[in-house]
């Protein structure tokens, strides 16, 4: 297999240190994942995301003249994100919130400026409402302290 750098490959952990991790990608080529090219998020201790023999999808970021091959799960994971979300058909990808047209009454007149702030607010207000109910239910506990004193 021909090793380029931008390519992406399969390869298994056959090694972990402090600072990243040893990939060996086949016929008897090695490459290093730096610690911080592990995962998307921070990565504290390698040993939380990796262990020997894991099979992981790298980048090759590059080759230097003495044959050392640096590489990236964290680059890999995002071209592959970036690809299948390009790839995605726009009738399957679905809107995150509903739209609301502040810009005209029910009767399909149009609205002033004040009458279009105070519905902005209403909803923004209602959002809030979902957002703290969400929060509240999440602690288990009122989200407001009560101010009595023990």
């Amino acid at each position: 297999m021909l090793l380029e750098p931008g390519k992406i490959v399969t390869g298994t952990v056959t090694g972990i240190s402090p600072f990243g991790a040893f990939v060996s990608l086949g016929e008897g080529k090695t490459g290093l994942v730096h610690i911080s090219e592990v995962a998307l998020s921070y990565v504290k201790n390698i040993s939380d995301f990796l262990k020997e023999k894991d099979e992981v999808r790298v980048k090759i970021i590059s080759i230097d003249d003495k044959g050392k091959v640096s590489l990236s799960i964290k680059q890999a994971l995002l071209e592959e994100k970036k690809k299948n979300s390009a790839s995605a058909a726009p009738a399957a990808r679905v809107p995150k919130t509903e739209r609301v047209d502040f810009s005209k009454k029910s009767n399909g007149e149009p609205l002033t400026f004040e009458d279009m702030m105070s519905k902005f607010k209403q909803a923004s207000d209602e959002k809030m409402q979902d957002l703290k109910r969400g929060m509240e239910s999440k602690r288990g506990t009122s989200y407001r302290r009560s101010s009595s004193s023990f």
